[in-house]
């Protein structure tokens, strides 16, 4: 177990600017990764393996896409127990993402607010970064997210997809496509039926040509919003059948400010992560597990501040789960909470995807 308590680190975190911390934190971790200091934070992975998409995962806690967007820190984070890691979004090219301020708290709710939009250092730092890490040595599984840049129009998009799937591809255990951060103009009208086949098509004929000269056919999730009704979840699940894809990431962050009205910075723009985001995303996971039956591969994440939330993630249909937003408000405890309650919980024979 880690030797240092966040309850200690939490009030000075708290008392820097978001974005400050989040920054001070990957540095902290960069830094701090494959060093014998490591062993102040590091915990002990919990064995609860499972087979998604033909891949063993350790076991059913991972960490989103957001955290640590360039890739820098893998392995420091994979040292808090998390049976996988998804880093990114990336995208061809740098960008500094959207103005500053963009990160906000809304400590009443456990929540936070981010207009982040895909601010990275582009793919080549990315694969550069993802290369030296260890974490997939070590049993891991890696998830590498790949986006578009916001200078590219909307109707280009695809082009931004391809080349960074060719890029990630040989260093991913699995890779992510995400059309639902909302924080990219228009990208998530790509989650409507035209545009969606376009891209997933083009995506599938690409990762075949890939595997192919690769000898390894690597898994496809997409990852999408919680702001969608039943026929829009309805129209995804049937495209993600219909072009081959291996796994669904449920959900992204919300527009909604319906649990938080009234609250400082509740009307900034942005996504809405944190504790407000549990039943949405849950209600979508349902949804689609309703749709997509037993088989089909659902990785639950939104609003996970407790092991109980992690547990809720699986009832409603996924069958493993990522959490950010309460590393953040709970600390790397919660990781090995969330294993521990999944451990616990029955394994049925559908959660044993091949």
């Amino acid at each position: 177990m880690s030797l240092l308590p966040y309850s200690l680190a939490r009030p000075f975190l708290f008392g820097l600017d978001p974005e400050t911390a989040h920054e001070l934190t990957i540095q902290s971790l960069s830094r701090l990764q494959g060093t014998p200091l490591e062993w102040t934070y590091r915990s002990g992975r919990i064995d609860d393996p499972v087979t998604l998409a033909g891949l063993a995962f350790p076991n059913r806690v991972g960490l989103a896409a957001g955290l640590d967007k360039n890739g820098r820190c893998i392995d420091g984070l994979g040292a808090l127990g998390f049976g996988f890691i998804e880093v990114g979004t990336v995208t061809p090219r740098p960008q500094p993402g959207n103005p500053k301020p963009r990160m906000f708290r809304l400590p009443q709710a456990n929540a936070l607010i981010n207009r982040l939009g895909f601010n990275n250092e582009g793919l080549e730092t990315f694969i550069a970064n993802v290369k030296r890490s260890s974490f997939r040595d070590k049993g891991g599984i890696l998830g590498l997210n790949i986006g578009k840049n916001a200078v590219t129009p909307i109707t280009e998009a695809t082009s931004d997809y391809l080349v960074c799937l060719e890029g990630v591809y040989p260093h991913a255990d699995y890779v992510t496509v995400n059309i639902s951060s909302p924080n990219t103009s228009n990208l998530r009208s790509l989650q409507d039926d035209q545009a969606l086949a376009g891209l997933l098509g083009a995506i599938a004929q690409r990762r075949e040509e890939l595997a192919r000269q690769q000898g390894r056919r690597v898994p496809i999730f997409v990852k999408i919003a919680p702001d969608l009704d039943a026929a829009q979840i309805g129209g995804i699940a049937a495209a993600l059948k219909r072009h081959g894809m291996d796994g669904v990431i449920a959900t992204n962050t919300t527009t909604s400010r319906e649990a938080v009205q009234g609250l400082p910075h509740a009307q900034e723009a942005g996504g809405l992560s944190g504790a407000p985001l549990l039943q949405a995303s849950n209600r979508v996971i349902g949804q689609l597990r309703a749709t997509l039956g037993k088989a089909f591969p659902i990785i639950g994440v939104g609003g996970i501040m407790s092991a109980q939330d992690a547990v809720s993630k699986i009832q409603a249909g996924a069958d493993a789960v990522q959490i950010y937003t309460g590393l953040i408000y709970r600390g790397p405890r919660l990781v090995r909470d969330a294993a521990l309650a999944l451990k616990a919980l029955p394994h049925a024979p559908a959660t044993q995807k091949a």
